[in-house]
């Protein structure tokens, strides 16, 4: 095969995942390609909140939180039911939070824990994000680090197939905007492209209750890493497994954190009436919101939750497009979003009482310790999407693709989307921040591995 020019790493996708991986490589002195199709690296990533999850780290010590891989692993693996990959959970959990500490140390992230709520399934306080609590400004400060590092970044560069011969990966092709192709070589490849949620077939086959709902992922995520996969052999898991979410502020399209449920807001349908137990997880209420009567659903707050949402960055701009009512009485608010006065009233009452008695509702949230909405009143109008694919390529403890018959492809790794995460074959299985605690572990894990010239030369697994 004839390559136009070849590296020890090229990387397909320029996400958290790819970026984490690339530095990885670099750190270890591999020369490294990042192809990215975009004119800029922004993928999924961009879209989210920007908050990963990790245990034992120092910014909790230094806070006096109590937490540690182990523990980090039990909650993953009971949201789940058990039917994650336990070797897998045992990897990222373990893996991720000297990930973060890596970043902040050689690559000055300044990361800090969330404090002011915990997501629910979690244990424990080990959300971490940057000052702005958004995913914009975690790719950006990747993508700086990687250029710091001398990443080499090819973008608007779509790759089109893979050249592999001999159960070996050779290299890639690359298509450009102007038609014309590249013959890219590599000793090593890391699929890093997310999985399959822009695909609309693909989420019909596999997840048919999210076929017409909201896609709030990466356009380009149409399940490239999976088909270039299954035509090698390699195995796949979990394709039904996916993060949806219940909170997209419609029409703007803008995420409304889920501090507005956890710390005491409640959803409400057009009707004026609650439909589910909305603190079991926003990736589940996702379907939840959109069998709801037009899909739409009201999530009710007040100013003080108003007032923790507001450091995130996406709450703040919901804010400025005047996506967030506001109202100083109940019957004030139900005619502004325009529910019925007296199911909002009788939906409120409910749930104020519970509150105050310490129980739980016939959905089975309980509300023992929940604080009371007070006025003003807030409420934000939202839809259900879906914002990626957790299913995807089964690998090993060094991120290489497995095949169907369990052996190894020895230099094709799989990072972030493109790999199977650790949320099982369920929505409900998708604890909060699980695709970036699989983008970044499984990124710096494919990246050390990928540049170790040794791991290259390991053949059949």
């Amino acid at each position: 095969m004839n390559f136009e020019i070849s590296f020890p790493v090229v990387i397909i996708g320029a996400g958290a995942a790819g970026l984490v991986a690339a530095l990885a490589a670099r750190a270890r002195g591999a020369e490294v390609l990042v192809v990215e199709r975009d004119p800029v690296p922004r993928g999924s990533t961009s879209l989210s909140a920007g908050l990963i999850p990790a245990a034992g780290t120092s910014w909790q010590r230094a806070l006096g939180e109590s937490d540690s891989p182990a523990l980090f692993a039990a909650d993953i693996m009971r949201k789940a039911h058990d039917a994650p990959d336990p070797a897998l959970v045992e990897l990222v959990t373990t893996e991720i939070g000297p990930a973060l500490e890596w970043l902040h140390e050689a690559h000055g992230l300044e990361f800090s824990l969330i404090t002011d709520f915990r997501y629910p399934g979690h244990s424990a306080l080990r959300m971490h994000g940057l000052p702005s609590r958004s995913g914009l400004e975690l790719i950006d400060g990747l993508r700086s680090a990687a250029e710091a590092a001398g990443v080499e970044l090819l973008c608007n560069a779509r790759v089109t197939e893979l050249l592999a011969h001999d159960d070996h990966i050779h290299g890639v092709i690359v298509e450009r905007p102007d038609g014309s192709i590249e013959r890219i070589g590599c000793d090593s490849l890391i699929l890093a492209c997310n999985g399959y949620g822009g695909n609309k077939a693909l989420v019909a086959e596999h997840i048919p209750a999210m076929a017409d709902a909201l896609y709030f992922g990466h356009p380009g995520n149409q399940g490239d890493a999976m088909r270039w996969g299954e035509a090698l052999g390699a195995a796949t898991r979990d394709l039904s497994g996916h993060q949806g979410h219940g909170s997209v502020a419609h029409p703007a399209g803008i995420l409304i954190t889920w501090a507005t449920i956890t710390e005491g807001g409640v959803q409400v349908n057009l009707r004026g009436e609650r439909f589910s137990n909305e603190a079991a997880g926003y990736s589940e209420q996702g379907a939840h919101v959109l069998s709801q009567p037009d899909g739409k659903a009201w999530t009710v707050f007040d100013a003080r939750i108003a007032a923790i949402a507001r450091q995130f960055a996406d709450f703040q701009q919901a804010e400025a497009m005047n996506a967030i009512v506001q109202a100083m009485t109940i019957d004030d608010l139900a005619a502004r979003i325009g529910v019925p006065e007296a199911n909002l009233q009788a939906s409120l009452h409910e749930v104020e009482t519970l509150k105050r008695a310490g129980g739980s509702d016939r959905f089975g949230r309980d509300f023992t310790h929940v604080p009371p909405l007070s006025p003003p009143y807030c409420a934000v109008r939202v839809t259900g999407a879906l914002f990626h694919t957790q299913g995807g390529l089964v690998i090993d403890g060094h991120a290489r693709v497995r095949r169907r018959s369990g052996r190894v492809i020895d230099n094709l790794y799989a990072a972030g989307g493109a790999a199977c995460g650790v949320s099982g074959p369920e929505p409900g299985g998708y604890l909060s921040g699980n695709g970036l605690l699989t983008a970044v572990s499984l990124g710096m894990v494919a990246g050390r591995s990928a540049s170790d010239v040794q791991g290259r030369a390991v053949q059949g697994g």
